[in-house]
């Protein structure tokens, strides 16, 4: 881990509960559903109606589908704490990675089909995981259920829910959408996979990654800047801060994503470098990316971040986070048990 500078602060409560007793959420709520019925809740725009069930390019109708919902120990350490992360991992997505890690739920829309959920059930999900004493509830690849997500806010506000909330997204999002997240979310977690066009296309199956992925963060950078919140306890209330994944042969362009970030955010934004690549999915027969990422490689990462005088945040340690990080999906209620127990 490399340096990180935090301040603390203490937040009454999550902001989407001020939103709730205005009325606002519930008005939010109703025009991202809205936007379902000529579908344009991410960057690909299938416009097809998805209130009417009609299927998108994610492979998903009307309601969420939820492939796991559990306590997870894996992420950054200031959203992790004692008591972990609550997090929801959404199925299907918009991108298709081919070096996915969770496929199984991502790429699998013969059996994720078969996991939809209503508001209700979902609202539910969350007030469970705070009830087992999570710190935060993540939703992880949310992108293309944000309609649902925050209609079952609504419920679950009703109901008591008073947590922050992490949007970890793989970044090719709406800002448009994002912008009905403002006051929403509390901490954003985004990729930012690629600083090329040619390697999104070739490696996620998506135009324009790089453009669209800088928009969106941008956006969530305007909402909640680069300073962290903190509370007591030295947990992320709010805030945001930025992955990026090491991939072999140089394929995410590390250096200059890492240069864009600095310019156009600034040096003091909290990136979380990860080391965790492993080639599974189609990556084992992709050329370029079917092998782990050498330490040379990690470390000419770390040397970047040095040179441009970025010390916010945390790196993973090379030798082990391709095995520490990876789930496991057959097991869908402990995906990350054996694997890992705290991530400090």
């Amino acid at each position: 881990m490399y340096t990180e500078k935090q301040t603390a602060v203490l937040l009454d409560e999550p902001s989407y509960l001020r939103l709730h007793r205005s009325g606002e959420l519930t008005q939010r709520a109703a025009k991202l559903e809205g936007m379902l019925a000529s579908c344009n809740i991410c960057p690909l725009d299938c416009k097809v109606n998805r209130l009417n069930d009609e299927i998108a390019r994610c492979y998903s109708g009307r309601l969420a589908i939820v492939s796991t919902y559990c306590v997870h120990y894996g992420e950054e350490p200031a959203l992790v704490g004692t008591n972990g992360v609550g997090n929801i991992f959404f199925g299907n997505c918009n991108l298709r990675c081919v070096y996915c890690q969770n496929h199984e739920t991502s790429q699998n829309r013969r059996i994720e089909k078969k996991n939809k959920v209503s508001s209700e059930r979902l609202a539910e999900m969350m007030l469970e995981l705070q009830a087992k004493g999570c710190h935060n509830i993540g939703f992880v690849s949310p992108t293309h259920f944000v309609p649902q997500i925050v209609r079952a806010l609504v419920i679950a506000s009703d109901a008591g829910l008073n947590l922050p909330l992490i949007y970890n997204t793989n970044a090719y999002d709406s800002v448009e959408v994002l912008k009905l997240l403002d006051g929403v979310i509390d901490i954003y977690l985004p990729d930012l996979k690629y600083s090329s066009e040619e390697a999104g296309w070739l490696y996620s199956k998506v135009p324009h990654y790089a453009e669209v992925s800088r928009a969106a963060v941008k956006e969530m950078h305007r909402q909640v800047g680069s300073e962290l919140v903190l509370d007591e306890d030295e947990l992320i209330r709010r805030g945001l801060i930025i992955r990026h994944l090491i991939l072999p042969n140089d394929l995410a362009g590390s250096e200059e994503t890492l240069q864009w970030i600095r310019d156009n955010l600034g040096k003091d934004v909290t990136l979380s470098i990860m080391a965790q690549y492993f080639p599974t999915h189609k990556a084992v027969h992709t050329e370029l990316l079917n092998r782990k990422i050498y330490v040379g490689e990690y470390e000419r990462v770390l040397r970047l971040l040095d040179r441009l005088g970025m010390e916010n945040g945390w790196a993973q340690e090379w030798k082990q986070a391709s095995e520490y990080y990876r789930p496991e999906f057959q097991d869908r209620s402990e995906p990350f048990k054996g694997r890992q127990q705290n991530s400090e």
